[in-house]
């Protein structure tokens, strides 16, 4: 064998050696994240429940294992990582043409309603002596997409102004109440006599979860149901303008360089090729659906390495901030709606 034949060998054998180093340390916590992602998703089907929040609660019920050595960096790699690159790929699932169709009133009502909602989650967390970044992180998961906006300004914050447990507490606050939400709101807004197109803007802007909304406002009519999917994806579309206001206000002083995460620049990327048409529609699907997979387990993840008891510890206070956001956003829209829309 020559030397190139060698070099070759070796740099083969020593790829080889970093893939099972890795896998060694974090196979048997991505293992465990898979485990439960899967039940969470077989669960989801069978019941129709939200799939994120079963992978969380199906999560903590395995806390013990997240201090097991040889689970926590495979753990901390889905929780982290993964939950970046999902994120990420969320940009293949939205265009900057929804925007165009969805009309003035309803755009400039979604934007002004999510940045009044954002602060709102400050001030009564503020009010209610709670961390700012909780507030932030209960605001923004309220005001634009729920479970993945949380995990999205949960990633752009620093680790030291953010506690897991805020993160977990979040996640089931914001789903629950979004599930709550799609059975009693278009009876709420049939009840205030809002016509179709104020019944999607309200749906659309209200309710957390895209398939949620797509079923609250389809099954009110396909007029209803359009307008809530383009104001939901409109919603979905200044999640990366919201991660650039969050870079940018809590970076740190004197630090040099661009403040903006990685993956929230890939997600602008995304939505900006997909807005140019660059992506087939089987290519939008597969990387949606990877999406889906990777946030899964990202959610189980951070399930697993959060735990229960210490989430009641954090009392009433704490689900009194997301659920103030979320009536605040509701009264916020119908208003909207009934002067506007």
């Amino acid at each position: 064998m020559g030397f190139s034949g060698r070099a070759r060998l070796t740099g083969h054998e020593g790829a080889v050696r970093v893939v099972r180093s890795w896998a060694g340390r974090h196979g048997q916590g991505m293992a465990l994240a898979a485990v439960i992602a899967l039940s969470a998703a077989f669960l989801a089907e069978r019941w129709g429940a939200p799939p994120m929040l079963l992978a969380l609660l199906l999560g903590m019920a395995f806390h013990p294992l997240s201090e097991d050595a040889r689970c926590r960096e495979g753990l901390t790699f889905a929780s982290g990582t993964l939950l970046r690159t999902g994120v990420a790929l969320l940009g293949v699932r939205v265009a900057l043409s929804d925007l165009a169709s969805l009309g003035p009133a309803p755009f400039v009502g979604t934007v002004l309603v999510l940045a009044l909602t954002i602060a709102a989650g400050l001030g009564i967390a503020r009010l209610l002596k709670r961390d700012m970044a909780f507030g932030l992180l209960a605001g923004g998961a309220v005001a634009i997409c729920g479970a993945s906006a949380a995990l999205a300004i949960a990633a752009a914050l620093p680790a030291r102004l953010l506690r897991g447990k805020d993160v977990t507490f979040t996640v089931v606050g914001v789903t629950s109440l979004s599930s709550v939400a799609m059975v009693l709101y278009p009876v709420l807004f049939d009840a205030l006599g809002m016509s179709d197109r104020q019944t999607g803007f309200l749906i659309g802007a209200t309710i957390h979860d895209v398939a949620q909304v797509a079923a609250a406002g389809y099954s009110h009519g396909v007029d209803t149901g359009d307008t809530a999917t383009l104001v939901k994806l409109t919603r979905v579309i200044l999640l990366p303008v919201v991660l650039l206001v969050v870079a940018f206000a809590v970076r740190t002083p004197g630090r040099k360089g661009f403040p903006l995460p990685p993956f929230v620049i890939v997600f602008g990327g995304l939505l900006c090729l997909n807005s140019a048409g660059v992506f087939p529609e089987v290519l939008q699907d597969a990387v949606t659906h990877l999406s889906s997979v990777l946030l899964l387990l990202a959610i189980a993840a951070l399930g697993a390495r959060s735990s229960l008891p210490a989430m009641m510890r954090l009392g009433a206070g704490h689900l009194a901030v997301p659920v103030g956001a979320t009536l605040f956003l509701l009264l916020a829209a119908i208003l909207w709606a009934v002067l506007f829309v």
